[in-house]
C-alpha cells in the first residue's frame, strides 16, 4: 500500500538529473553567500547514493562495499546537515513553511520542481524577515531533505538551529567579507616569497575551528599538525586533525571537503586527484578548482573555508555500474524499414 502523500510523489518523479536541472536555475536567485553553500550540501547528500541504498536488496552489505563511514542517513540529521548554510539561520520558518506547501500540495499542479522552491521561500521570507534569496537555498535544502527522509521524519523534526547566538548573528556581508580575508605575513610580509603561511577555517560557526597551513602544503598535512581537540572523540574518522585521512595518496576518499570560500587559492586539480574524486562519487567536473576537493591533494596558496562531509566512501563506480546495467536492459530500438535506412556510401 503506498503511503506517500501527494507531495512526495512529486518529489519523487525527480532523479539526479532533474535536480541538477533544478539547481542549475536555482543559483542565480540565491544570495552569494550561500551559493557555493548549496551546491556543496547537495554533493553531500547525493540523490543516487541514498536511492542505491533505498533499492539495494542488503543495504548493510552495500554500505560495507561502498566503504561507506560516518553519517550518511539523512534522515538522522534533518536540523543539521546544513548548518553551514547563511540560511540555517532560518530553518525553523523555512521548515514550517514547506510542511504548510507539502500539506496543501495539489498533485496536478505545472509548477516546476524550480518554481516551487521560489514559491516557498517567498513565501517564508515575510516571517524570517528576510531577503528571499538568503532563503532559497536552504529551501532547496528542505525540498531534498524530505525527499529523502520522508515528509514523516521532517515533520517529526523539532526545526531547531545549531549555531550560536553569537554567529546567528553575523551578517551575509560579514561573512563573505571573511571568506576573502588575506593572511598577513607580518611587518615585511610584502616581500616574503617562501615560508608564507595561511589559516583555514573547517567551520565558520566556530571561531577556534581554524588551523595554520604552510604555502604550497596540502590541506590535509596542515591539519594533522591541529592538536588543539581529541577529534577521534568528536569523530572517530578525525585520526589525525579536523579533516579526516586514511591514505595521503587520494586512494580512499576520506578527506574530501567542500570549499566555502578561497577555491581560487587552491591549485588546480591535478590529473590523480581529478580522477579519484569522480572514481569515488563525490564529484563529476572539469573545472580547474571545483568546490569539491581531496585535502590531501589540494594545495593551498591563500586562506581558505571549508567544510567537512561528515561521511566518506566509494560509491561512483558502483553507480555506474548501475547506469550500465539500467542501459543494457533496454530493448533496442526498432529496425528501421529497408526504405528509410540511409544508404551507406562505400
Amino acid at each position: 500500500m503506498n503511503t506517500e502523500t501527494p507531495f512526495e510523489q512529486f518529489l519523487n518523479q525527480h532523479d539526479e538529473e532533474a535536480w541538477s536541472a533544478t539547481l542549475a536555475l536555482l543559483l542565480r536567485p540565491t544570495h552569494e553567500v550561500d551559493r557555493n553553500a548549496t551546491q556543496i550540501w547537495f554533493a553531500f547528500y547525493p540523490l543516487a547514493l541514498f536511492r542505491a541504498l533505498e533499492q539495494a536488496e542488503d543495504r548493510e552489505k552495500l554500505a560495507q562495499h561502498l566503504l561507506l563511514q560516518g553519517d550518511y542517513e539523512l534522515k538522522d540529521q534533518v536540523d543539521s546537515s546544513h548548518k553551514f548554510l547563511y540560511g540555517h539561520r532560518f530553518w525553523p520558518q523555512v521548515k514550517k513553511a514547506v510542511e504548510q506547501h507539502a500539506d496543501s500540495f495539489d498533485q496536478p499542479s505545472r509548477a516546476s520542481l524550480a518554481d516551487q522552491i521560489l514559491a516557498v521561500a517567498r513565501r517564508a521570507a515575510p516571517e524570517a524577515k528576510q531577503d528571499e534569496s538568503l532563503l532559497v537555498g536552504i529551501t532547496a535544502v528542505a525540498f531534498m531533505t524530505v525527499q529523502q527522509a520522508g515528509l514523516s521524519t521532517f515533520k517529526s523534526a523539532p526545526g531547531t538551529i545549531n549555531i550560536d547566538r553569537k554567529h546567528a548573528k553575523k551578517s551575509p556581508a560579514q561573512i563573505l567579507r571573511d571568506r576573502t580575508k588575506q593572511d598577513s605575513q607580518g611587518l615585511l610580509g610584502f616581500l616574503r616569497t617562501v615560508n608564507k603561511q595561511f589559516t583555514v577555517t573547517h567551520d565558520e560557526c566556530d571561531d577556534k575551528a581554524k588551523y595554520i597551513l604552510n604555502e604550497g602544503q596540502d590541506m590535509a598535512w596542515g591539519a594533522a599538525n591541529d592538536r588543539s581537540r581529541d577529534w577521534v572523540a568528536i569523530d572517530p574518522r578525525r585520526m589525525e586533525g579536523p579533516i579526516p585521512v586514511e591514505c595521503r595518496s587520494a586512494s580512499c576518499g576520506t578527506c574530501w571537503v567542500g570549499v566555502l570560500g578561497g577555491a581560487d587559492k587552491l591549485a588546480d586539480v591535478a590529473v590523480r586527484e581529478g580522477k579519484k574524486i569522480k572514481e569515488f562519487g563525490y564529484i563529476d567536473t572539469a573545472e580547474p578548482r571545483p568546490l569539491i576537493r581531496l585535502a590531501c591533494q589540494a594545495q593551498a596558496h591563500g586562506a581558505v573555508s571549508v567544510v567537512i562531509p561528515p561521511w566518506n566512501g566509494q560509491f561512483g563506480r558502483h553507480l555506474r555500474a548501475l547506469r550500465q546495467e539500467a542501459q543494457a536492459q533496454m530493448p533496442a530500438p526498432a529496425d528501421q524499414d529497408e526504405e528509410a535506412r540511409p544508404e551507406i556510401i562505400q
